[in-house]
């Protein structure tokens, strides 16, 4: 597919559309990238995230790979399963919600200091909505880190996803973030660690545009 089309319904299919809510029933506590591709998480989030700054992990689970040694003053994650939210060390909160049948985040205006979306931005039906949503709970100039491998789960990604190549993907995360409207400036970034060694990671980073004065 090309990246600049419109963003038809057809994009946002799944092979398997059962709720998702019973995909994700039982608790995964795996690893979804390997230990190259997750530091390489932990160093974006070493750069972008300040210190005692409060956090939105969207779409979290168990881990939610903040370096160890930076303390921030909150951190809530936002998943599918409960169990896994629970056992997740770095929370302070959580909310269970399935973002495609509810893209509405439950938090209030400007909340958050900054935001990440860990290998999942894949599964999202209506990634749009939920991008319009976080530019109004993060504060302007907050950063949201977005990143992704070559891993996902095939029958709950959608077909857009399964049409690009690696930069094909960034071409169209850059597109929903472009859509939500708001987000500026939105860089690309290939931080894979070791090509061919480790599986690779691709990050899109973009801050909440200030208010036009």
């Amino acid at each position: 597919m090309n990246p600049a089309l419109p963003l038809s319904a057809d994009l946002f299919r799944r092979q398997d559309e059962t709720p998702d809510a019973e995909f994700y029933q039982h608790p995964r506590f795996v690893a979804h990238i390997d230990e190259a591709a997750i530091a390489a998480v932990t160093q974006l989030y070493r750069e972008y995230f300040r210190p005692n700054s409060a956090l939105l992990d969207l779409m979290s689970s168990w881990i939610s790979h903040l370096p160890a040694d930076v303390a921030y003053s909150r951190v809530v994650g936002l998943g599918m399963n409960a169990a896994e939210l629970r056992a997740n060390p770095r929370l302070n909160a959580h909310v269970v919600q399935d973002l495609n049948a509810q893209p509405r985040l439950p938090f209030q205006n400007q909340e958050f200091d900054g935001a990440a979306i860990c290998v999942s931005i894949d599964y999202l039906t209506q990634p749009v909505a939920v991008l319009r949503e976080l530019a109004r709970v993060l504060r302007p100039g907050a950063p949201l880190v977005i990143t992704f491998s070559n891993r996902c789960f095939p029958s709950k990604a959608i077909a857009a996803w399964h049409a690009l190549d690696d930069h094909g993907h960034l071409a169209l995360v850059q597109r929903f973030l472009e859509e939500a409207g708001g987000w500026q400036p939105i860089e690309l970034l290939d931080r894979s660690p070791a090509p061919g060694r480790s599986d690779p990671l691709y990050a899109v980073v973009a801050r909440v545009a200030w208010p036009l004065r």
